[in-house]
């Protein structure tokens, strides 16, 4: 065999070996990622005693291949769990690791096209009817009047906290989304950090964040600290909190359409590893092929198509630290995303 031969036939074998190697370190990379993801089967916890789903028209009969991402309008509830369970959350936030409660809910709606969406911050303080909801472990809760909103999660984990935003939104939830501390964190961190403009000073004691008014570009632990923070910013309710988040969301979607994740493979495996070890689905989403084409779905949505609001809400008669929805703009809100 001459030596040109010799040197092709090496170079071939060598890039046979990468090219299984590669096949092989992104199989293992798909399956490690579609491992991360946790599900909750909502639909048959729940049943048929929830709000109807709205009926859309069939799409074209095209091959699993070749069909087109989703376009119809969505509604995803997102929670931001305070679940201590982990060594990494329990730095994060402290506490007893025994339960968890949800720190945010927004229930973000998709509009047809999904290229404009509404997000809803539903303050966890606000008192509602909590409905009776099935358990895991058999049976279910007792209907609970005047509860804190956020006390749905604690008492009857993702299946109460999506029964009780139906009940009082009259909203169908056409999926679920959880995300805790510490892949939070993680993710901000994947995407290189991200920017964002505070109004006021900031100190807070509880979240252990210090920041004078201006533009910051903060780190995971930063950011989270942010969303978290309700002590040291305006007069230390939640609405002060909801709307330090409402930022944080816009500046995290600007921070992503910023960052080319296609060019950079690493950082492109960083993101995606820490959005699905952090998150919690139901079983509409709770796969790697699920959420790329909910992604897909959302290419044509931008930053500034995306409008953050707030339930309205006021003071509650029985106890000025909670808060009621405010009738009847809260019931108009709801019905623009039915």
């Amino acid at each position: 065999m001459g030596r040109r031969s010799w040197v092709l036939k090496a170079a071939g074998l060598t890039l046979a070996g990468a090219l299984l190697l590669g096949a092989a370190a992104a199989g293992w990379a798909y399956w490690h990622l579609n491992d991360n993801i946790k599900s909750v089967d909502i639909d048959s916890a729940l049943g048929d005693d929830r709000p109807a789903q709205p009926v859309t028209a069939p799409s074209p009969s095209t091959s699993a291949t070749t069909s087109p991402p989703p376009t119809g309008a969505l509604n995803i509830l997102v929670l931001g769990s305070d679940s201590r369970s982990g060594k990494e959350n329990r730095e994060l936030g402290g506490g007893d690791s025994s339960g968890a409660r949800s720190d945010t809910a927004m229930v973000v709606h998709l509009d047809a096209g999904r290229t404009s969406a509404t997000v809803v911050s539903v303050p966890r303080d606000t008192l509602v009817t909590r409905p009776s909801c099935p358990l895991t472990s058999g049976g279910s809760t007792t209907v609970a009047y005047n509860a804190m909103f956020n006390s749905a999660y604690a008492v009857g984990g993702p299946v109460c906290a999506v029964k009780t935003v139906e009940s009082i939104t009259n909203v169908r939830m056409d999926h679920y989304i959880e995300v805790d501390f510490a892949g939070f964190a993680k993710l901000v961190d994947a995407l290189g950090g991200v920017t964002v403009t505070t109004d006021e000073n900031i100190d807070d004691e509880d979240s252990h964040l210090k920041l004078k008014a201006g533009t910051h570009h903060l780190d995971g632990t930063e950011a989270l600290a942010l969303a978290r923070t309700r002590h040291g910013v305006g007069d230390g309710s939640d609405l002060g909190r909801i709307k330090l988040q409402q930022k944080l969301v816009k500046a995290l979607l600007e921070q992503i359409a910023s960052t080319d994740l296609l060019t950079d493979p690493a950082r492109l495996y960083r993101v995606a590893d820490a959005v699905t070890g952090s998150l919690t689905t139901d079983t509409g989403l709770d796969s790697l092929s699920e959420l790329t084409r909910l992604g897909q779905s959302l290419t044509g949505l931008t930053a500034d198509r995306v409008k953050t609001v707030t339930m309205p809400v006021l003071p509650a008669p029985s106890n000025a630290n909670r808060v009621v929805a405010k009738e009847p703009a809260a019931e108009k809100l709801w019905a623009s995303l039915r």
